[in-house]
């Protein structure tokens, strides 16, 4: 498919490639996990061979998972630090609730909120994967009970962390009409641009 000369690019082939990588990850990895969070969920492990291959997979598919963020991380982290800008975007993010975006302070490629979330999900992502540790008892079988213990009840709570985060960014991608084209044709429209990260556009037009 030819781009259009007049959107901009957003995100190069090999981070959306990666972004559905984590994606598919992300999904295997939650119906595997939430198979054994409780028995009324344990039908999920039909998708994966029954129980016992559930429980070996489980852990591969985390991290995987964590690998592929890891080189996401590596592209993006640069551009999800907070600074004044992003504070004062925060202290008006009321108006946005209230559908009145045009209050909001400019903000670059990626806006206050934005941020939070990929830091929640980088948080979560290397905390699940420290706690898996402890109780992965293939690879590490003589580690002490309490540590085993302190890392299910921490390793429950990352990943309802990052579910709840997952389903924020979700939100915002569908809420924001044209968001979602990013990260699958990898452009979006100078309009959109200018519209929802003013700083960005300009960035990008700048001299053309």
């Amino acid at each position: 498919m030819m781009r259009n000369p007049n959107d901009l690019q957003r995100y190069d082939d090999g981070t959306r490639m990666n972004h559905w990588a984590i994606v598919l990850l992300f999904i295997a990895a939650a119906l595997s996990g939430l198979a054994f969070f409780h028995p009324s969920l344990y039908f999920f492990t039909a998708f994966f061979g029954g129980g016992t291959w559930t429980r070996i997979l489980h852990p591969y598919i985390g991290v995987a998972m964590f690998l592929c963020f890891v080189l996401m991380f590596m592209r993006l982290w640069k551009e999800n630090v907070l600074n004044d800008a992003d504070r004062a975007w925060l202290d008006k993010s009321g108006e946005m609730f209230r559908g009145n975006k045009d209050a909001m302070p400019p903000v670059g490629k990626y806006n206050a909120g934005q941020k939070i979330v990929f830091w929640l999900m980088a948080v979560s992502l290397l905390v699940l994967l420290a706690t898996g540790v402890l109780f992965w008892h293939a690879w590490f079988p003589d580690l002490p009970i309490l540590a085993r213990r302190i890392g299910v009840v921490l390793h429950a709570l990352s990943a309802v962390v990052l579910v709840l985060s997952v389903i924020v960014h979700v939100y915002a991608a569908i809420w924001v009409k044209g968001t979602t084209r990013a990260m699958t044709r990898g452009t979006v429209t100078r309009g959109w641009a200018r519209a929802n990260h003013p700083l960005w556009h300009e960035e990008m037009t700048r001299g053309k």
